[in-house]
């Protein structure tokens, strides 16, 4: 190899690593025997907004059905790319929304709904996710049939979720109807000796006609099969479904932030992949 080669070759590894796309992370799946079908590595111009042909930025402050504190927006402060990552940044504030309300929180949350839903195959996403009460991290999906039918009927899968006060903990699980809120089917993940927080960590589900089994950096921590829901109830994961990121503050899950809770917190996003079986 020419010396030129070889320096070309040193500049493309800086350049990978600069980014958090080393070369473990873009071939893992592919090994596997996967296609890819969709993804964003968000490499767009620091401080620019998400690719609006993906993504759809929702805005609002109502709750969002669990009591949350936050008010979404598509503020460059709560949601932007940089450095080759996605920001979603909640922030402690004082924010009037299009509600006329004051809310004491902003973060954001994007979707990929109406540009971008998928049955079966596996779904994965490289996150730096924070810490602290009362911050709920979540990368999850929607049945696509959500606006028709509505929650839960259309099916949930939970990827990851993280209830920030358990450090080492994140948790997976299906909401479908009859097994939803409390009753969802919900497995544990934990680290035996880090936080999330502490570093990136590659989240997936890998998702077939009468199975979802769930993995945390390629390790299987969780499968779910029909044999797994309620008698009498509806196994709903058989058709397309969109994808979910956001980092809510409080909520049923997690509970209130507390004086212990630092601001602004971060949940970094290298990428999100979605993949089909050979």
């Amino acid at each position: 190899m020419s010396i030129r080669a070889l320096i070309a070759l040193v500049l493309v590894f800086a350049w990978l690593r600069g980014t958090n796309k080393g070369i473990a992370t873009q071939s893992s799946a592919l090994k596997a025997g996967w296609i890819l079908t969709w993804s964003d590595e968000f490499d767009g111009p620091n401080g620019s907004p998400p690719d609006a042909k993906k993504w759809v930025v929702e805005s609002g402050g109502t709750g969002w059905g669990n009591n949350e504190l936050q008010y979404y927006t598509s503020r460059h402060q709560n949601l932007r790319q940089e450095r080759g990552n996605l920001v979603i940044e909640a922030i402690k504030e004082k924010f009037t929304g299009f509600d006329g309300v004051q809310h004491n929180f902003t973060s954001a949350r994007l979707k990929t709904e109406g540009r971008f839903s998928q049955r079966y195959g596996r779904f994965e996403a490289r996150l730096k996710i924070p810490s602290g009460q009362g911050m709920w991290p979540a990368f999850w999906m929607l049945g696509d049939d959500f606006s028709s039918v509505g929650w839960p009927e259309c099916g949930e899968i939970d990827i990851m979720e993280h209830s920030g006060s358990k450090l080492s903990t994140i948790y997976c699980a299906l909401h479908g109807p009859g097994y939803f809120g409390a009753n969802a089917l919900t497995s544990f993940y934990s680290l035996p000796s880090a936080r999330f927080s502490e570093s990136f960590h590659i989240f997936a589900v890998e998702w077939e006609p009468q199975e979802l089994r769930f993995f945390v950096d390629g390790e299987l921590h969780a499968s779910k099969t029909p044999a797994d829901i309620p008698v009498g109830k509806r196994w709903v994961y058989d058709h397309p479904f969109f994808v979910i990121l956001n980092l809510a503050v409080g909520g049923n899950l997690p509970g209130s932030p507390d004086d212990s809770t630092v601001f602004p917190q971060r949940m970094l996003v290298d990428y999100v992949r979605a993949y089909s079986p050979k």
